[in-house]
């Protein structure tokens, strides 16, 4: 399995058996993504949430690539009304695709769509793929039951925000690290706009400090488990 990041909360996740999912597809306007959606393809779309930066580019690539997207009903249900295949789930339930499970977490956020309809609950996301458990946030600030989400779900990689203002900051990522207890934690959404610059290695030297592994991606930087 390989995990690429492309900037923001923008994820690639090319599956064992070549299936390609996106997360968060959000690039052609995002200023820090060093790939475009026409250089990008999915089997699946992962949303988390209906904001801009989070449905991004999804239409484009599905489009383009015949995706199906895999996200809460009542996002799912705009993505069909739109003419696009969907995977309708909710939050704490799972389902097997060819790929891997999938299993829809809560979040603490907000979820309405670039046109104003309601997107239902935003949410986070467990994906497993052969013996990995890959933890997406979405976006949200620190809640205690992350801790039960860990314990449950032996999470070997946590995707996070660490940019304040919309989502948590270091100092509460820190923290969810620690109830989560990952194998290692990635920060995510920072850095894309003014508003949410930080310097992610005060984040990495506080999760460390904590006896946890943490690593900063690059933008566009791909790894392998």
């Amino acid at each position: 399995m390989k995990l690429k990041y492309f900037s923001h909360s923008a994820f690639q996740i090319s599956a064992n058996n070549g299936k390609i999912i996106l997360i968060d597809p959000f690039l052609d306007g995002n200023p820090t993504s060093p790939e475009k959606s026409e250089n990008v393809n999915a089997d699946y779309i992962i949303l988390t949430h209906a904001h801009g930066d989070h449905i991004g580019d999804a239409f484009k690539i599905a489009e383009r690539c015949g995706s199906t997207f895999i996200c809460v009903n009542e996002l799912a249900n705009y993505c069909q009304a739109k003419g696009f295949s969907a995977h309708n789930m909710h939050i704490g339930g799972a389902f097997d695709f060819d790929f891997g499970r999938v299993k829809f977490t809560i979040a603490h956020h907000g979820s309405i769509t670039p046109d104003g309809q309601y997107a239902g609950e935003p949410a986070g996301v467990i994906i497993s793929i052969g013996n990995i458990n890959i933890y997406h946030t979405g976006d949200t600030g620190l809640f205690y039951d992350m801790k039960l989400i860990g314990e449950m779900n032996n999470i070997d990689i946590m995707l996070l925000p660490i940019g304040d203002n919309f989502t948590m900051g270091i100092t509460d990522a820190a923290k969810a690290v620690e109830l989560v207890n990952p194998k290692l934690a990635i920060p995510m959404h920072f850095n894309t706009f003014p508003v949410i610059v930080v310097n992610p290695k005060d984040f990495k030297d506080k999760v460390e400090r904590d006896g946890n592994k943490c690593r900063i991606m690059n933008y566009g930087e791909e790894i392998e488990f």
